[in-house]
Formats: structure tokens, C-alpha cells, sequence
């Protein structure tokens, strides 16, 4: 099996997975443009802990981790099984490196999880477990997260991070959905870009 990728997406607003718009389209033809995994590991930003968790649940549920939203959105369900399996060997290989890494067998896919995932395999067959993010630890800690399990890609494991490059709902409220980004907005993301395509992980990480 061919090296999967590791990918960011930007999950937006929940009602992203029933709006039309770019974002909408490009994420519902992504999947098919990558191949179909073995597996999905999804770190989203909706899951921080003070340790970090990896979910082994068999089936898990559809978490609506959002309030005041339309009602559809509320009775989408995305039954993906879990991928128990490939959450303990994570979590074994984190160990390895000398992270913690424990399993949560009861936590389900937060929107941050299920909102991309279902524009990109509707099918909900493939195998999806989620990895939670500790945000007071730092980006160098998220960078030796990563590190530890990305020899997973090889076995055809999909790993997403799920979230937002930048998050202002201030700003976000009220726009149209095809409104240009501010500014600041589009500055930062090419900045991203070019130390990521540069490989300039010392400046990503200060």
C-alpha cells in the first residue's frame, strides 16, 4: 500500500457539511482524490486534555459539540466503526518515544472529526479513531506527537489535524460564506506556506 499523506483542514462552521460553497466542494472530492485509507487518525481541535488520549472505541458515536445551530445539523450521524487497533499501536508507539499516551475507549468524533470526514468518505466505511491535543504543551510538543506515529502512513493510515490556521468568530459572524479573508488572515496563512514548503520548522514552532 502506497504512503498515505498527513493532512490540515480547516473544518470552518458546523453548517459547512450542509452549505454549498469552495470549501464544501474541494472537501467532497478530496477523498476521492486521495485514495481510500485503511484507517483515519484525526487530531481535532475540539478534543484538548490535560493528557493526551487516543480513542479505541468500537463504534463511536456522533458528538454535536455545538449549540444554536440549524436542526439537520443535529440529526446527521456519521457511524464510521472505530479504529481501536490502530489507537493502541499509536499509543504504544507514543510511549516508545517517551510520551504519554492512554486510551479512551468511550470518546466518539466530535464535529471537528465528522464534518470533514463525511464531505470526504460518505460512505463511513472506513475505520476512524481521534487523538487529542494539548494545547498548553506547545507546538513542539504537537511536532514530537506527530513524529513518534507517522510511520503509520506506511500501513495506509490517514492522519488529519482538524481545526482552524486562524479563528476570529468576531470577524467570522454574519459574513457570507464566499466573503474574502481579511488581511491578516490571508498574511498568516502564506507565511504558514512558505515555512512549511521551506521546511523552516525551527520558525513554525517559535
Amino acid at each position: 500500500m502506497s504512503r498515505m499523506p498527513s493532512l490540515f483542514v480547516s473544518h470552518g462552521a458546523p453548517t459547512l457539511i450542509i452549505q454549498d460553497g469552495p470549501a464544501h466542494r474541494f472537501l467532497a472530492g478530496y477523498g476521492a482524490a486521495l485514495g481510500k485509507p485503511s484507517a483515519i487518525l484525526v487530531a481535532s481541535a475540539h478534543w484538548e486534555s490535560r493528557d493526551l488520549l487516543l480513542s479505541t472505541a468500537e463504534r463511536p458515536e456522533t458528538i454535536y459539540d455545538f449549540h444554536g445551530f440549524p436542526k439537520p445539523l443535529y440529526e446527521i450521524v456519521y457511524a464510521a466503526p472505530g479504529a481501536p487497533t490502530v489507537a493502541a499501536r499509536a499509543a504504544a508507539m507514543l510511549r516508545d518515544a517517551g510520551l504519554d499516551g492512554a486510551e479512551d475507549p468511550d470518546r466518539g468524533l466530535d464535529h471537528g472529526a465528522w464534518v470533514p470526514l463525511r464531505l470526504m468518505y460518505p460512505d463511513a466505511d472506513i475505520p476512524v479513531a481521534q487523538i487529542s491535543i494539548q494545547t498548553s504543551r506547545g507546538p513542539a510538543h504537537q511536532l514530537a506527537v506527530g513524529q513518534a506515529f507517522a510511520s503509520l502512513r506506511d500501513e495506509g493510515v490517514l492522519i488529519v489535524g482538524s481545526g482552524s490556521a486562524t479563528h476570529n468568530l468576531a470577524e467570522f459572524r454574519g459574513q457570507p460564506v464566499d466573503t474574502p479573508p481579511p488581511d491578516w488572515v490571508s498574511a498568516f496563512a502564506n507565511w504558514t506556506y512558505t515555512m512549511l514548503s521551506e521546511g523552516r520548522t525551527d520558525d513554525l514552532l517559535n
